[in-house]
């Protein structure tokens, strides 16, 4: 482009004065517009991706709404939140040539993002059945009703399922209930670590398709098929057990499966049993998590090793007879400077892959954990909704 430049500028001095070959990867650009730009900003605070790799700021787009949502399920404060942040949007060129405070333009800043976030609330909020904590009969009747006329509050006990179940989102005979609390922290912790495992695994898919783009063989058979199986066998195994105790409506204890299935794997599971074959199952996972620890560890570096020693075969030269003294010693030298370079690439690769499998495997546990605060600031807001609404909007409305 720069030399079809000086042709068609007839300019006398060339645009392009030295080549410089490189190495090093070039810096990475995404286009980005109004919508989107808020979004990988709050990916590259993380970490920018490299040049060429997938951008998983386009993930983030619906991930990071929908997860806040989650934590912040309820139609009504979703509502409101979408009305200030649609006057934002609304007023957009107004405010964009005016000189905000640094509050005012942090939130101008994420203006898409919160209206995202507020649509899904709405959304979580439904499914939640909740404004401002109150439920509400929107697409059916309660399925549950008094069993007789000394049942005077059907909030406290003696329901009986008298229709369908409820179509859509939790039945709003729960809340209030003397059971709203062990059933909604159960469902809401078992939702998050399901939310939690199938993020992490898009994490790991797109590591394979950057590998597969890069035609990087050894990144996909010794480090994307260990992770997948490593976080699988454990995790995506309490995933399975979290379903089938749904459908089965179990009285299994997960906490005592997961537990026992490290501590020791060879007892009977007695009452914890969740379906045939169990055991055998679980110890057939413990030892695919074992295998893929050492499966990412060991063989990477080595590889990496034998691909450096092939490329840089036919580059060393071997010394004509009779040459000057002072020239063996300076290329024996040479010799010597470049093996310590290729031992010490070595080491640091080696240290390099052993910090990285150490990171996934706690990682993959600590992630897991962390995803519980979905559930616990999801029963935090609810909580403090609940609070509001009894202590402030009913006692101002008398």
């Amino acid at each position: 482009a720069l030399q079809r430049a000086t042709l068609e500028s007839k300019s006398q001095v060339g645009s392009i004065f030295q080549v410089l070959n490189t190495k090093e990867s070039p810096p990475t650009y995404f286009q980005t517009n109004k919508f989107t730009s808020a979004f990988q900003e709050i990916v590259d605070a993380y970490g920018v991706a490299k040049y060429q790799e997938a951008n998983p700021g386009v993930y983030t787009i619906i991930t990071f709404p929908f997860l806040f949502a989650v934590m912040f399920g309820d139609w009504g404060h979703g509502i409101c939140i979408l009305l200030a942040t649609l006057y934002l949007i609304i007023r957009e060129k107004k405010f964009a040539s005016q000189k905000l405070g640094d509050i005012m333009e942090m939130m101008f800043g994420g203006r898409y993002i919160i209206m995202m976030m507020s649509i899904f609330s709405i959304y979580t909020g439904l499914i939640y059945n909740e404004f401002f904590s109150v439920p509400f009969e929107l697409f059916a009747k309660s399925a549950y009703a008094c069993r007789d006329s000394s049942c005077s509050d059907s909030t406290t006990e003696g329901l009986i399922k008298v229709r369908d179940t409820y179509p859509f989102g939790v039945d709003p005979v729960w809340h209030g209930s003397r059971s709203e609390l062990p059933f909604l922290n159960s469902l809401k912790m078992k939702m998050s670590i399901l939310l939690g495992v199938s993020q992490m695994n898009l994490g790991i898919f797109m590591s394979y398709f950057n590998a597969k783009f890069f035609r990087n063989s050894v990144n996909i058979w010794y480090q994307f098929v260990p992770q997948l199986i490593f976080l699988n066998s454990l995790f995506g195994y309490l995933s399975m057990l979290i379903i089938i105790k749904w459908c089965t409506g179990s009285k299994a204890d997960l906490y005592h499966v997961m537990i026992y299935m490290f501590l020791s794997p060879t007892d009977d599971m007695g009452e914890n049993q969740l379906f045939p074959g169990q055991k055998t199952l679980q110890q057939v996972l413990l030892l695919l998590a074992l295998v893929s620890v050492p499966w990412m560890l060991i063989p990477k570096p080595f590889f990496l090793k034998w691909e450096h020693e092939r490329r840089h075969q036919g580059h060393q030269y071997a010394m004509l007879e009779g040459a000057d003294e002072s020239v063996v010693a300076e290329l024996g030298e040479h010799n010597e400077e470049s093996n310590h370079h290729e031992e010490f690439e070595f080491s640091e690769i080696f240290v390099h892959q052993l910090i990285h499998t150490i990171e996934f495997v706690l990682g993959a546990v600590s992630n897991t954990a962390s995803y519980l605060r979905l559930w616990a600031l999801s029963l935090a807001h609810s909580e403090l909704s609940t609070v509001f609404y009894d202590k402030v909007l009913l006692l101002t409305l008398g």
